[in-house]
């Protein structure tokens, strides 16, 4: 099995994550757009997920989201209509990190880190108590510097792999990951699917081999049973569009009927 550097010393998000793996436990990460349906509402949400969540994705809005599909893309739009910018995102994740006692996991695009400065989004992101970061269009040859900042701070960088993503290419993703490995279920952009296809599974067994991280799967994933039939492979799953589309509709209990359908299903 592979692993990463020697120099890498684990995190304190794949510390807890592992630490969950090994008591037995299927991993949960739900995905929710920072500031929504309102900011007071948003870490009430957050917080009412920490109670069946192993770790929280929180999504920077950012204006041009070219992974995101129509509902995340939607509550971008939302949130930025709404005033939601960078700095106010710091703000909502510190006041959501004081109830939550899961890891945080801040997701956004690589030109609001290039604007801000990569070392000083890093610290602006850990003195809001984030653990770690996903950037879908930031190419691993070029996060050195993103990685290198995220890691004096104790924090990881979150590589993902899709169903194409070459072998030799997945390996080295696999084994410079931080905290989890993001095995994205198929091609294209977020959003629900009816059924999990065979290359969703197909991706984890590819990964398996070079890291002793969680495996997480996400894209696409909106229900329970699809959540366990996923965590039979994966040690775990990420959901964002089947949440924030109940958020988008009015329905942020439904989003957290939703979160609790799922873990249960996990843990059946």
């Amino acid at each position: 099995m592979g692993t990463r550097p020697a120099a890498a010393e684990a995190t304190d998000l794949e510390r807890r994550l592992n630490e969950a793996r090994a008591g037995g436990r299927r991993l949960f990460v739900p995905y929710l757009t920072a500031g929504l349906p309102s900011p007071q509402r948003f870490v009430d949400l957050l917080s009412e997920m920490a109670t069946c969540a192993d770790a929280i994705e929180v999504g920077i809005p950012f204006s041009d989201p070219v992974m995101d599909g129509p509902v995340i893309t939607a509550a971008s739009t939302q949130a930025l209509e709404a005033g939601i910018g960078v700095d106010r995102c710091f703000d909502l994740i510190r006041d959501a990190r004081r109830y939550a006692g899961v890891p945080i996991v801040a997701m956004t695009y690589y030109n609001p880190v290039h604007r801000m400065g990569v070392d000083a989004f890093a610290e602006a992101l850990h003195q809001a108590g984030a653990t770690g970061m996903i950037v879908p269009d930031l190419p691993f040859e070029e996060s050195a510097a993103l990685r290198g900042e995220l890691a004096q701070r104790g924090m990881a960088l979150v590589q993902m792999i899709a169903p194409t993503t070459p072998l030799e290419r997945a390996a080295v993703l696999s084994r410079g990951s931080g905290g989890f490995v993001y095995a994205v279920s198929r091609l294209g952009v977020t959003g629900e699917q009816a059924t999990l296809g065979g290359a969703a599974l197909a991706v984890v067994v590819r990964i398996r081999p070079h890291t002793r991280l969680p495996v997480l799967l996400g894209i696409g994933i909106s229900n329970g049973e699809q959540a366990a039939a996923a965590a039979k492979v994966a040690d775990g799953v990420i959901v964002g569009s089947a949440i924030m589309k109940r958020v988008l509709n009015g329905e942020p209990d439904g989003a957290a009927a939703l979160a609790r359908e799922i873990r249960r299903a996990l843990d059946a």
